[in-house]
């Protein structure tokens, strides 16, 4: 039976059990074949039980080690309630029958609980008992238990025992004081794999000290030391954290020949490192190299192949592997990324028919996937139906909000979610974002959550400062937004985005390339945003040579590939000065075709610059991508009109009739002062007799009217008699001379 259990075959060793049994041969059943039938049934506790009725009916339930292994057996198979009650019916539990009992619990605070018991009926803990109880603190209250058991086990003369000290060295790597988990592993007098694994492991799992995992690691390489799957994984995840991908092919090689090529841990962490690298089709060879395959690996390849996505899944599901919330989690992100509407939906009745909603994060990614979808109405539903909604729940769908239009609705949605959850720092994020988009939301608001979070302290967070200071640029304050860029402790890229396109956004020039210049010195790297903001203010100030400069500079200097809106920037910088071949040239240059806001800023510098010519071309290139667009329609009217061409004015003016085209009215608002504590700010176009009080509104504004054309006219009344008495003093002045 032992040969059995060791080979890992207890359905082997059982039967010998049977055998024995079935033959009439109880006589030759001693002690010891009970305790390792029990060991057998670990997977089997229903046979288990059985074999305790056997136990108790036969009186080898007084040997210890057979209760030993029934409670074992009962708590390794979740069942310590039973493991208990043999326990209860023990006159002198052994430190070995209390250890068994103390591993079975799922729960630290029952295992801290059970030890202070031990503690208070005189049991000497031994180094399994602190190996069990160090291996349940993990949090910040569970480690100052932690460190009171290492004075402990010093005290009683167990810190030289290897098992206790890794026990230790893990410990402090969980509860993240790396100091304290090098300081033990420095201490102890003895060594093992385990031990060395614990510190890799520690580091690699900290996420900031990658190199001191990877050092780790190259030490047991240049030891000899026998290195195992738990080594290869951390040594190449912490590759992965620091995103050096030579190391991590010598460590895959190393892993090929140490045999470990297809071990289904050490491939998962293969692929999350390529991944990470941004080396998709290595990731892919060692995925399809793997032998087996589990959730872990598959639901990688679907969060790092986003175009094959539903294909990985339907494989998945016939390879037999069930998913879990995460794989769902990454399969939603591709399919709302690739805007999969269809496969959307379809995955949304798959989870409802499998039971998936319960999980919170699944939940979470369909509002977003239904928010980015523009389906509105599905998403609210969506948040409705929802049985528990966290923080994040409520993110999702302020962000939703903002990011389709609904700036007011955002605002509301996150009035009430401060009512019924703890914000954070995306919550308030979100929140700002719809205040600074949005022309018809008093910035008082914005002003008032500003005011709460330096009230909690939480105004200096990157998100946050970005947000704030993103605000107060598009609502037109400049001052605010460098006050809070001069407030920011840690200035990340987004911080130096947000305020180098601030003032771009404000037209000034010499502060946004004066902030571009200090980022660059500060050794922060621009992103492609950064240059957008940039060759948007070059393009507006006409600054061509300077334009021309920064956008060579982002692609050889910064290796940052540009995109259509930079080549649109370019088109427009070009076509406002005048050099419409070069932006005609750079149009042709945008990846895919040119899309709308491009094509109507080279049609408004051709109708500035009189070339009719390109004005038709692009019109029409115009026409064909938006056919219900006023703009071009209008503006080669115009065009035809300054060159009088007055038929074919006429014939543009009744094809928008014949198409239905209208142009669209232009509204503005008027903030006044959030009166009566509304969202809502006035709005208002031309002739526009909507508003109730619009009577009272037109006599006011012709008031204005009549009193600015008073005061102009009295100044220049002034100017004149100043002329004028000029002009008498110089004649008096000649008349004397």
């Amino acid at each position: 039976m032992l040969n059995y259990l060791q080979r890992n075959l207890p359905h082997k060793a059982l039967q010998i059990f049977k055998n024995e049994l079935q033959m009439g041969l109880a006589g030759n059943i001693d002690e010891a074949m009970v305790t390792l039938a029990l060991k057998a049934c670990r997977s089997e506790p229903k046979l288990g039980r059985q074999i305790n009725g056997f136990a108790i009916s036969s009186g080898f339930i007084s040997y210890h080690i057979v209760s030993n292994s029934l409670m074992n057996m009962y708590s390794k198979s979740g069942q310590l309630e039973r493991a208990l009650c043999v326990f209860k019916s023990l006159c002198y539990p052994g430190i070995v029958s209390w250890n068994t009992i103390l591993s079975g619990f799922r729960k630290s605070e029952d295992a801290f609980g059970f030890a202070l018991r031990m503690n208070l009926n005189g049991v000497k803990f031994d180094p399994v008992s602190y190996t069990t109880i160090l291996a349940f603190c993990s949090d910040d209250e569970e480690f100052f238990f932690g460190t009171q058991l290492h004075c402990l086990v010093m005290k009683s003369g167990y810190d030289s025992e290897v098992f206790v000290g890794n026990a230790l060295v893990s410990m402090y790597s969980r509860c993240e004081s790396l100091l304290d988990a090098q300081r033990v592993f420095d201490e102890m007098p003895n060594k093992d794999l385990v031990t060395w694994n614990a510190m890799i492991s520690g580091y690699t799992q900290d996420g900031n000290h990658g190199l001191e995992a990877v050092s780790f690691f190259l030490e047991m390489v240049r030891g000899r030391m026998e290195l195992d799957h738990v080594s290869f994984t951390s040594a190449v995840s912490a590759c992965g954290h620091e995103r050096n991908l030579e190391l991590g092919k010598q460590i895959h090689g190393l892993v090929i020949k140490s045999g470990y090529r297809t071990h289904i841990s050490v491939c998962n962490v293969l692929i999350s490192t390529y991944s990470k690298c941004e080396v998709v089709e290595d990731a892919k060879l060692v995925f399809h190299e793997m032998d087996q395959r589990n959730v872990v690996s598959w639901t990688t390849m679907i969060s790092l192949n986003e175009d094959h996505a539903m294909s990985l899944f339907h494989s998945m599901r016939l390879d037999g592997v069930y998913p879990n919330d995460v794989t769902f989690v990454g399969l939603i992100h591709a399919i709302t990324t690739k805007n999969l509407v269809e496969q959307g939906r379809m995955v949304h009745g798959f989870c409802i028919k499998t039971a998936f909603l319960v999980e919170q994060h699944v939940c979470n990614s369909f509002i977003t996937m239904y928010a980015k979808f523009q389906s509105m109405g599905d998403c609210f539903k969506f948040f409705m139906e929802l049985r528990y909604r966290d923080i994040t729940s409520w993110n999702s769908l302020i962000s939703g909000c903002a990011q389709n239009g609904l700036y007011q609705k955002a605002l509301q949605m996150f009035l009430l979610a401060v009512t019924e959850c703890k914000p954070n720092h995306y919550t308030f994020g979100s929140a700002l974002s719809a205040i600074a988009d949005a022309a018809d939301i008093s910035l008082m608001y914005g002003q008032r959550c500003h005011s709460y979070l330096i009230k909690h302290g939480l105004n200096t967070h990157p998100i946050i400062s970005g947000a704030l200071l993103d605000m107060y640029a598009k609502r037109g304050s400049i001052s605010e937004s460098q006050k809070v860029f001069d407030d920011t402790p840690q200035r990340s890229q987004f911080a130096w985005t947000a305020i180098i396109s601030a003032y771009a956004g404000h037209g000034d020039y010499e502060s946004m390339i004066k902030m571009f210049r200090e980022m660059e010195r500060e050794g922060v790297k621009p992103d492609s945003i950064t240059f957008l903001s940039i060759l948007t203010a070059c393009s507006r100030k006409g600054l061509v040579d300077m334009g021309s400069e920064l956008f060579n500079s982002m692609v050889k200097k910064y290796q940052i590939e540009p995109s259509p809106e930079h080549y649109s920037c370019m088109v427009d910088l070009f076509g406002r000065a005048g050099k419409l071949e070069e932006a005609e040239e750079m149009l042709g240059r945008i990846p895919g075709r040119p899309g709308l806001s491009v094509l109507q800023s080279l049609l408004g510098t051709c109708q500035i610059h009189g070339d009719l010519e390109m004005a038709e071309r692009t019109a029409e290139a115009l026409m064909a991508l938006e056919p219900t667009e006023s703009g071009p329609y209008v503006l080669v009217s115009n065009l035809y009109a300054e060159k009088g061409e007055w038929e074919k004015v006429a014939k543009i003016r009744r094809g928008m009739r014949n198409k239905g085209v209208k142009k669209v009215v232009g509204f503005s608002w008027v903030d006044v002062g959030g009166v009566g504590g509304s969202v809502n700010l006035h709005g208002f176009s031309a002739g526009d007799k909507s508003h109730p009080q619009s009577e009272e509104i037109f006599r006011m504004a012709k008031y204005l009217g009549f009193k600015m054309r008073f005061l102009s006219e009295r100044e220049e009344n002034e100017c004149l008699q100043g002329d004028l008495s000029n002009n008498e003093y110089c004649l008096a002045s000649a008349q004397s001379g």
